[in-house]
């Protein structure tokens, strides 16, 4: 008998405990109200965890000249003046906004144009300055990007972390968050980005912290230049962990363009060693990097068509021309190690190798943007750096273009994407948080629809009928972002989901799950499946659906919702189960095709669009995956 236990219902602090007294403090009545009690997440909440501002150096140089405070007053629905001139404004206010600006070298730009005198005390600063007031800022821009690249800036004008010019600039953007953070109407995640990036090879990530100011201003960001700081993500991690440690607060990391990192991203060998990965890599990446950023501005990174051959759309946005600075050109060799799909099959490899699935993430979508815009729609796009907002010279510019690859990406090759979506349960720096850690996140590549997946093993057609799938989902399965384990005997995993069109977009095509899996040979596999769509379609011998069709008119920029659907639902359970095999899956819904931001820019600035510029789109979103673990 257990201590403070006299006897079988009877508790020496609490009374007697009988059968009456139970029923009066558990109703045995049913709730009549669903939505009484009610504790689980119950819309999306959308926002962009990767905005730079002109406190980010390459931002600055480029022309920014929005600051933090800028940014949130724009995502939250005001109009500003965009560093071109131009007013913006979005059609709805986003949730919330991450100002991850990058830590090396953060806040120089705007110390340099506000003249300080710190910066007029060196010699090269106040030339710099007096270039910039003499009408010849472009030049200085170019000079400070030339010398920072070649690692001669000025020691002097260098933000490195234990200089107070650096501390002050980190200071200020938590100061802006604070200003702005609403809970329960608007949050401001406070972040940066630390951007890895030898041999112009991408390793970049954002942080990203859980808490208020009072623990973020103990600190200041984690830098990439030694001897302060490191590029390798081992070294960030361990940053993370002495922040944790210090402030008691928590923060999470995640990765992006992985397509443009040369074979770095996902790595089997690591890239800092030569070495395989090993158990603590594994267990440190997937403890800190509980998500990844999918698709952005720079190319969309769910899927490549060399890795999935069979796949149509995984065409899509592609930016597989070399790595960051386009210095090393892309080889077909490189492509697995760079893409969210190829990573999450090469993640069970490793699981059953290590013990632990270094690549077990979820997926967001961000911009990316260094305008302090995160203007992400179609018809709304402000670009990605200052020079690329709205212009009638854009559709035929020069984004990046390196003489020795011969290596050259067009403005028009930039993407208008991403947004993250978070199912938290309130709009707070805490709930959103805990939502990424727990994964229960979607990217989609600017639309704002509404998606729901969630796996078990008892979900049937009915589940299937009614308005509020997610009831069904949370009791009888686990949402996207979750595990799947010990499979009821001759049973296959069954998942309920569903979509709804974002309002001002376009009507939905089909849903799709995308499931990888290792076989009993050890062998990676994968399969799209479409498991439910718009209109009377049949799938063909060869089980694709035929296409959902295209009303968009390019040279008016409109289109109609004629076809498709505004939503969709459905259970569906894999065909092809074996208990004993690893497996993930995870779903993708397609719009159908509307108008590229290069047909807006055609009708309104009436420019002639370059030979094969892409004018229609077909947005989507990608949920985190489900897990199936053999138990």
């Amino acid at each position: 008998m257990a201590q403070g236990q006299s006897a079988v219902g009877t508790l020496d602090d609490a009374g007697k405990m009988d059968k009456a007294t139970a029923e009066r403090v558990f109703p045995s009545k049913p709730i009549y109200s669903p939505y009484a009690g009610r504790k689980f997440p119950t819309r999306p909440l959308f926002g962009d965890t990767h905005l730079h501002t002109a406190a980010s150096f390459d931002a600055g140089a480029f022309g920014a000249r929005l600051g933090a405070r800028d940014a949130y007053r724009f995502a939250r629905g005001e109009e500003v003046t965009a560093s071109s001139g131009q007013p913006a404004k979005l059609s709805r206010p986003l949730d919330f906004l991450v100002v991850a600006d990058h830590s090396d070298n953060m806040g120089v730009f705007p110390d340099l144009f506000a003249g300080k005198p710190e910066i007029l005390a060196d010699p090269t600063g106040r030339k710099w300055y007096q270039m910039i007031m003499g009408g010849k800022g472009a030049d200085a821009a170019l000079e400070m990007i030339m010398s920072f690249s070649a690692g001669t800036f000025p020691k002097p004008l260098t933000y490195a972390p234990d200089t107070r010019a650096y501390k002050a600039a980190w200071q200020d953007n938590v100061a802006a968050a604070e200003q702005y953070n609403e809970p329960g109407r608007f949050t401001a995640l406070i972040g940066y980005e630390w951007t890895s990036n030898t041999g112009g090879n991408n390793l970049h990530r954002n942080v990203i912290f859980r808490d208020n100011g009072d623990r973020a201003n103990q600190i200041v960001p984690f830098t990439t230049m030694a001897p302060l700081g490191s590029d390798n993500p081992r070294d960030l991690w361990k940053w993370m962990a002495a922040y944790e440690q210090k402030t008691g607060g928590s923060a999470l990391a995640i990765a992006h363009n992985g397509n443009l990192s040369n074979g770095r991203m996902f790595p089997i060998i690591e890239s800092f060693t030569g070495k395989p990965v090993d158990k603590e890599y594994a267990e440190q990446r997937a403890k800190w990097e509980r998500l990844y950023e999918a698709t952005q501005t720079k190319g969309d990174g769910e899927a490549h068509p060399v890795l999935s051959p069979n796949d149509e759309f995984a065409n899509f946005e592609r930016w597989d021309f070399g790595n960051l600075d386009a210095s090393v050109a892309k080889t077909k060799d490189m492509l697995e190690f760079e893409y969210a799909r190829s990573g999450l099959k090469n993640g069970l490899k490793l699981e059953q190798q290590l013990g632990t699935n270094p690549y077990k993430f979820g997926m967001v979508g961000s911009s990316d943007a260094h305008t302090g815009l995160a203007a992400m729609e179609e018809d709304n796009f402000f670009g990605k750096t200052t020079p690329q907002e709205p212009s009638p010279e854009r559709l035929t510019a020069t984004f990046v273009e390196n003489p020795k690859t011969g290596i050259k990406v067009m403005d028009w090759q930039v993407s208008s994407s991403g947004y993250a979506a978070v199912w938290a349960t309130e709009n707070t720096r805490e709930s959103i948080w805990d939502a990424m850690q727990r994964r229960e996140t979607y990217a989609t590549t600017g639309s704002r629809m509404a998606v729901r997946f969630f796996g078990g093993w008892d979900f049937d057609k009915a589940d299937a009928q009614t308005r509020s799938p997610a009831m069904a989902g949370y009791a009888k399965g686990v949402p996207m972002g979750g595990d799947l384990s010990r499979a009821p005997a001759g049973k296959a995993p069954s998942f309920l989901v569903a979509a709804l069109k974002d309002p001002l977009g376009g009507n939905l095509d089909r849903i799709q799950v995308v499931k990888g899996w290792m076989d009993a040979k050890g062998e990676l596999q994968e399969k799209v499946y479409d498991v439910v769509w718009s209109g009377d379609r049949k799938p063909s011998a060869d089980g694709k659906l035929p296409s959902v069709g295209n009303t968009v008119d390019v040279a008016n920029a409109i289109w109609t919702n004629a076809i498709g659907a505004p939503e969709l639902i459905a259970v569906w359970s894999d065909p092809n189960f074996n208990a004993a095999e690893r497996a993930f899956y995870y779903v993708r819904v397609l719009e159908i095709p509307t108008p590229r931001w290069t047909a807006y820019d055609a009708k309104r600035f009436g420019s002639k669009p370059l030979p094969n510029t892409q004018m229609t789109v077909t947005e989507r979103a990608y949920t985190s995956p489900i897990w199936y673990t053999p138990g």
